[in-house]
Parts: structure tokens; sequence; C-alpha cells
């Protein structure tokens, strides 16, 4: 057993050289989620309804997130607390069936999700002002330091769709497409009465922050000095294929053996 006791002990403020203040954005509060979207409409393109309406199964493929809004409010009567809004628009990529011996016909539709959260964001009665700032550009709204809400998204899990007669599954409630969403799909959504709409199932995995801009002293040790030479690319295509390590593990898939806890799935 080694001796701890001739280890030397090293006080860290020997290592760097001064403390220096830095501008950052401090995270004040946070939390994470996972969410199962289930029976979320998705919504086609009016050009493309009539596929759906002609339908009689569906299956899902793919889900990818699109874009995510957020809106972020201050809560009356509880001071530093701040409601963050989020409007989720998912791509949603389904196979539609129209008979036991046809082919599947691809088609993308969106799905829309909205969740509210409440976190601390603490409150600050100043504005910032920059010379970066044009005076014809200045709005006082602008110059108040506000806290910044931000969400983190993994990638959505495409979990199931299904087929439904519109008047069996009720009414669907208020939808807004923003028209740069529309123009990715070249055509407006159909939102009123249709023949068949279709329900996905996603999960959803979040992690939701609210950061504000704060001077911070930190460590400094040294200036950020690149030690490594910029490569010049080659134009040789095989050139650049010989510096492609060999996929090793393509065509031997790791056992159990290789995983971490041995494979065994966590508790």
């Amino acid at each position: 057993m080694a001796d701890n006791e001739n280890i030397p002990e090293y006080d860290c403020r020997d290592y760097f050289k001064e403390a220096v203040c830095i501008d950052a954005m401090r995270i004040y509060d946070s939390c994470s989620d996972k969410d199962c979207l289930e029976d979320i409409r998705v919504l086609f393109p009016a050009s493309r309804q009539p596929l759906v309406d002609s339908a009689t199964n569906v299956r899902i493929r793919d889900v990818s997130v699109i874009t995510v809004y957020l809106d972020l409010q201050p809560i009356p009567f509880n001071k530093g607390f701040y409601s963050v809004d989020m409007t989720f628009f998912f791509d949603v990529c389904l196979d539609l069936f129209g008979g036991p011996t046809s082919c599947p016909v691809p088609i993308n539709g969106i799905s829309i999700f909205n969740k509210k959260v409440i976190l601390y964001g603490s409150e600050g009665n100043v504005k910032m002002y920059s010379s970066d700032c044009c005076l014809e550009d200045v709005d006082v709204q602008d110059c108040k330091v506000l806290p910044k809400a931000t969400v983190q998204v993994a990638e959505p899990v495409a979990l199931s769709a299904r087929l439904c007669d519109h008047p069996v599954c009720g009414c669907e409630p208020y939808c807004r497409i923003p028209e740069c969403i529309c123009q990715r799909y070249g055509d407006n959504f159909e939102c009123g009465q249709c023949k068949n709409t279709v329900y996905a199932t996603i999960g959803l995995f979040i992690i939701v922050q609210i950061v504000r801009n704060v001077q911070m002293l930190i460590p400094a040790y040294d200036f950020c000095i690149p030690e490594k030479e910029c490569v010049a690319s080659s134009d040789n295509p095989c050139e650049l294929f010989r510096r492609i390590d060999f996929p090793t593990d393509e065509f031997f898939p790791p056992k159990a053996t290789d995983l971490p806890d041995n494979g065994r799935c966590c508790k």
C-alpha cells in the first residue's frame, strides 16, 4: 500500500497567473423532462391530404424537431420566477398504405406540442447599452437586462401512429403554423374537417434553462495559444480516403461484455 504521507500537497493558486473578470451566461435554474406525447395530430399540406383520406393504414418512420418557439414572461406576485412557454414543431415521416397489396407511400406532416414550465431567473433593475447599437435602433424594452430561456431537445423517438376517422376522434384545437414552416412544405396545412386524420405518439427528452448575463471572477492560467499547425487540405479524394480509419466496429459489432455494465439494463 502506497504511503500517502510522502505525496506533496499543491495549492491550486500556484498554477494560475491571475483572477480575471469575464462576461458569461450563468444558469440560474433548469429542469429536465421526459414526455410521452400520446396521440398528437399530424397535419398535412392541403395538396397531400387526399392521400391520407384514401389510406387504410399508417406506419410511423421517423420524427425530427423543426424548431421550438419560446416565450418568457414574469410571473405576477412571484418575483424572480418566469413561465417558459414552448411550442414544438415536429416533422413526422409516415408510410401510408392503401390496401393489403399496395406499396407504402411516404409522406411528411407536422405535429405541434405546447409545454409550459416555471423556473427561477432572478430579477434585475438595470438597463444595458452597448457601443454596437445604432441610435435609431435603440428600443427601451431591448435595453432591460432580462434572463433568457433555452431548451435542449434530444432526437425524438417515433413510437407509433394510427389512422382515425375525424368525427370519431372529436374536435381539434385551433392550430396556426408559421409561414416559414409552410414554405418548407410548399403549401398551407389542412387544419379543418377531413375524412381521415393521423395521430402520432412521440417520445421527447428536453432540458429547459433560464440563463442570465453576469460578470464572474475566474482563475486564468494562460492564453490559449494553438499548439497544432494547420494542415492544408488535399483535392485528391484517394488521399483523403486513406486518412479515414478502417471501420472495424461496422464489421464486428461489440459483444455484450464490451458494453457498459456488461450490457445489463439499468433499473
